[in-house]
């Protein structure tokens, strides 16, 4: 329903920001699902969220769009199906024009999560990035390329240099691309 909603309301002129914090399976064709809250593992296809469904999504959609994926690649297997290829699906997400896909961490990492967080390390550095923290230049705005540095930085901080987020992003979004403004 949210990314239908998306569809219909999103217009040339819109930031449509994507934020999936949570865990995904593969099925037995390989392909990745997103798992909500909700989902059920043994009906994947009734309770959960193909890739290419956020990628078909994504492409449709006019503006700019970013996807911010904090869900782990290391233990994503699902019995006797092999690894899910990560990459490929990033890739797939980030070929949507004007996209920017920022993931919590490089194969085949944990994305990894602390009560004294409240939630993962990437999520705690993006919303200090967002807060203002990663405006390297300190001139009130962040850009792509900052919030880039700011969360591969912050991120192995906090995590020990156990967990290394990446951007992939269509040539289309340049590296300058703001992202907030924390004037």
């Amino acid at each position: 329903e949210g990314l239908e909603w998306l569809r219909d309301e999103a217009t040339s002129h819109d930031v449509t920001a994507f934020f999936f914090a949570g865990q995904g399976v593969n099925d037995r064709d390989n392909d990745f699902y997103f798992l909500p809250r909700e989902a059920n593992p043994a009906k994947l296809r009734l309770s959960a969220v193909l890739y290419l469904e956020l990628t078909k999504t994504l492409s449709a959609l006019p503006g700019k769009k970013w996807a911010f994926l904090d869900t782990c690649r290391a233990g994503n297997h699902t019995a006797n199906r092999g690894p899910c290829e990560i990459d490929a699906m990033v890739n797939s997400l980030a070929s949507a024009k004007d996209c920017v896909v920022f993931t919590s961490s490089s194969e085949p990492q944990l994305s990894l999560e602390d009560g004294a967080w409240n939630n993962g390390a990437f999520a705690k550095a993006l919303v200090e990035g967002l807060d203002g923290q990663a405006d390297l230049s300190r001139d009130g705005i962040v850009t792509i390329a900052e919030m880039e540095v700011w969360l591969g930085e912050r991120v192995k901080t906090i995590t020990g240099n156990r967990q290394t987020p990446t951007i992939t992003r269509h040539p289309s979004a340049p590296r300058s691309m703001p992202i907030a403004v924390t004037r």
